[in-house]
């Protein structure tokens, strides 16, 4: 019988530890070189930065520095970067360009700290977005945010971490969901609206004051109660409900909201170079998106580089599954640690046991976004 090749993409990890010749950003430094970064053609090229600047309160985010590190090899190469993200969907501080610029600027990104513009990807209130045919399951075109989609280069800094839909989010995540236009985003969550499961409803009310699109209310018995002709599937309210009573509708959530932000990725990188990061530090159980920041899930592990979203994404997620688990977080809630330390359990499985996130990842190879085969290749630098 003839033999099958089975195709794999490289991944580039390296550890946290440092000495006094390879600080942290020197390490970042190395680890691209390693994972050939200097074969993307930047000379001249705009090239765009994604990354989420963090929710103003949660200080899981990436610092700055990390940006400002690949800013300075950009411009090196020749390049013109800018860090770049789109606007929220949901209510915070982040859902118009003057606000998402403020809470850059109070997270840490600056142009004088970065050393490039920082620009919001879709304009003032999320509607500057440029329509790509993609042709695929769920779209026929996709909504990017123009300065995403006009960018030469697209490089993704992702922090790796639980996501309450999806699982985890990482680079896909973060090029798909955070790539889309306020009408991207909408489309993207448009089948995953939330339920209330009305026994667990406190009627503590957080759901109503967070919710952008005023679709949820108390009602006389002081429940949650949605209005699904309001509601946009945002999450929000999932997100802040601390007694599991807004739920994800799993019939169109988890694996099909996977798989819709993976068309968007499609759209995105369509005819571009691209090259991501993941920063396997600080993984808490909710994304950056939150006001806030648990726990860590698992100890700070390294930084990964790859060519491929797809791959990247998958060894991440693996190298959170094959480490200890952090007692202290919601994962003692969640796994039996008395008979272990969490070593080999899927941690995003567990804490969302219907993300379907490998399975997404599979439909992201399907769709010829990269593989979910990998091999790593460990850099130590010290």
């Amino acid at each position: 019988m003839k033999s099958v090749k089975i195709s794999q993409s490289k991944v580039y990890f390296t550890n946290l530890h440092t000495d006094g010749d390879n600080s942290l950003v020197q390490k970042l430094e190395k680890l691209c070189a390693s994972a050939d970064f200097d074969r993307i053609d930047m000379k001249g090229k705009l090239v765009a930065l994604k990354i989420h600047f963090g929710e103003p309160g949660n200080l899981a985010f990436l610092r700055h520095n990390y940006a400002a590190k690949i800013v300075q090899i950009v411009k090196s190469r020749g390049g013109l970067p800018f860090l770049t993200d789109a606007n929220t969907l949901y209510k915070g501080e982040r859902a118009d360009a003057v606000r998402h610029l403020h809470a850059a600027i109070e997270n840490g990104y600056t142009e004088s700290t970065v050393g490039c513009p920082v620009i919001i990807a879709d304009g003032l209130r999320g509607h500057d977005h440029r329509e790509i045919k993609i042709g695929l399951k769920h779209f026929e075109h996709a909504y990017i945010a123009s300065a995403i989609a006009e960018a030469d280069v697209i490089i993704s800094l992702n922090h790796f971490k639980g996501h309450v839909e999806t699982g985890f989010g990482g680079a896909l995540k973060n090029i798909g969901m955070g790539g889309g236009s306020r009408q991207g985003k909408n489309e993207m969550h448009a089948t995953s609206a939330p339920t209330i499961e009305t026994e667990n409803c406190v009627g503590c009310g957080e759901c109503v004051s967070h919710c952008a699109y005023e679709a949820i209310a108390l009602d006389s018995k002081r429940k949650a109660t949605i209005d699904h002709n309001r509601c946009v599937g945002c999450g929000q309210c999932i997100a802040v409900c601390n007694f599991d009573a807004a739920q994800v509708s799993w019939e169109h959530g988890g694996l099909e909201l996977g798989e819709r932000i993976a068309e968007y990725c499609v759209a995105a990188l369509e005819k571009k170079e691209h090259f991501h990061i993941n920063f396997i530090m600080d993984v808490s159980s909710h994304c950056d998106c939150m006001d806030h920041n648990d726990v860590p899930i698992v100890p700070n592990l390294g930084m990964l580089a790859s060519f491929d979203p797809v791959a990247i994404d998958v060894a991440s997620a693996d190298l959170v599954t094959a480490a200890p688990a952090n007692a202290a977080s919601k994962i003692s809630k969640l796994v039996d640690l008395s008979k272990g330390d969490g070593r080999g359990v899927d941690k995003f499985a567990a804490l969302y046991p219907e993300s379907g996130w490998r399975e997404a990842m599979e439909y992201a190879q399907s769709v010829g976004l990269g593989y979910v085969a990998y091999e790593l290749i460990e850099k130590k630098f010290v």
